[in-house]
């Protein structure tokens, strides 16, 4: 079977200092861990090779997790079931996923503290298994990112992040290897947890090599840079975010599809978009919506993650080649398993796990 790898026609795009407002910060002093090399795939390479790898460029956050009844209402305290501290963030939790579902190598590009926090996400990192974590660089001036994580009996959380490393962290902006990787990527995913001009550059190396670029929508609470989204050739928010992003209802499935082609005027082709219990939508411009019911979990113990999961297994399934329509019931299973399971990184599942499910499931 031929090699699969996605590219896509280089567009023109803007240099990364459009999206750098004021003067050149102070670099950012980095530590990188020992370097290991990675698994060179060309063109050329043979019918049996594994697809191209995955970069995922984004946050790396300590998840406190708090387990309670119901969120304290203002000015309250309220006591919690039981509390831990957990490896998380959007940018390391797809690169676990990544890293236990594909058939290459998935990358993570990120920056930590060089503190107790930060050998607690390396540790997970190498313990998810799949994951190359020799691009995460220690940040000595800014603290790990960490997050608080209120978790209800339902499996349904509130979160409020701390951006530490993963906002103060690239300073120096995102090195010349580690836009070389990207270049040479099957796909890069993104994320809003670290600053958008950060984005911005690793998107355009990807554009420029014609690598596919999947955004992430969660993360930071304010607009998406034009100039960014002009970069992006899958964009996904759920419908909280879509309609957040938009400024338009996303109650019903009409409305939803209208948010989307809003996004579609923004200059995003496709946007993904990820609706909790009622499943998923893919909207491509001038093309119907595919959509993709749920693949109903046994029990649901912790969401925290669920979208990651889906983003990551649905980028993996892409970078396989596989038609749209199966990379969303790839993604559906994967995130299925996800939620059966407390914590973010420790609830990832493995392609064996997905691959069953999909057969007892019996979806094709």
């Amino acid at each position: 079977m031929a090699q699969a790898r996605v590219r896509l026609t280089p567009a023109a795009y803007t240099p990364a200092a459009a999206f750098l407002s004021g003067s050149n910060p102070r670099p950012a002093h980095l530590t990188f861990f020992p370097k290991l090399t990675p698994t060179s795939i060309s063109a050329t390479a043979a019918a049996n090779a594994p697809p191209p790898h995955i970069v995922v460029v984004g946050s790396a956050n300590a998840d406190i997790y708090v387990e309670v009844d119901r969120l304290p209402l203002i000015g309250e305290t309220v006591a919690a079931r039981a509390g831990r501290s957990l490896a998380g963030g959007k940018g390391a939790n797809q690169a676990a996923c990544g890293g236990r579902l594909a058939l290459g190598p998935t990358y993570l590009v990120a920056r930590v503290g060089d503190d107790a926090n930060g050998r607690l996400l390396e540790g997970a990192l190498a313990d998810a298994g799949g994951v190359r974590t020799d691009r995460v660089a220690r940040a000595a001036d800014a603290p790990s990112g960490h997050a608080v994580v209120m978790l209800m009996p339902d499996g349904q959380n509130s979160i409020i992040i701390v951006g530490g490393a993963n906002m103060e962290g690239w300073a120096a902006g995102i090195g010349p290897e580690d836009l070389e990787l990207i270049r040479k990527a099957g796909v890069l995913l993104l994320q809003r947890e670290i600053p958008d001009w950060v984005n911005a550059q690793a998107a355009q190396a990807a554009k420029s090599a014609g690598v596919p670029v999947i955004m992430d929508a969660g993360g930071m609470d304010a607009p998406v840079p034009g100039e960014l989204l002009s970069l992006v050739d899958i964009f996904s928010p759920n419908e909280t975010e879509l309609a957040r992003l938009t400024g338009m209802p996303t109650e019903t499935f009409e409305q939803i599809s209208q948010a989307a082609g809003e996004c579609h005027k923004m200059g995003v082709r496709e946007v993904l978009v990820k609706l909790g219990s009622q499943g998923s939508a893919l909207f491509v411009e001038g093309e119907e919506p595919i959509r993709q019911p749920i693949i109903p979990a046994t029990e649901v113990i912790d969401t925290t993650g669920a979208g990651d999961t889906f983003t990551s297994a649905f980028a993996v399934a892409l970078v396989e080649g596989k038609p749209k329509e199966e990379c969303m019931r790839f993604a559906a299973a994967a995130a299925s398993l996800c939620v059966r399971v407390k914590g973010a990184i420790p609830s990832m599942p493995d392609r064996k796990s997905v691959m069953k499910l999909l057969d007892s499931a019996k979806v094709e």
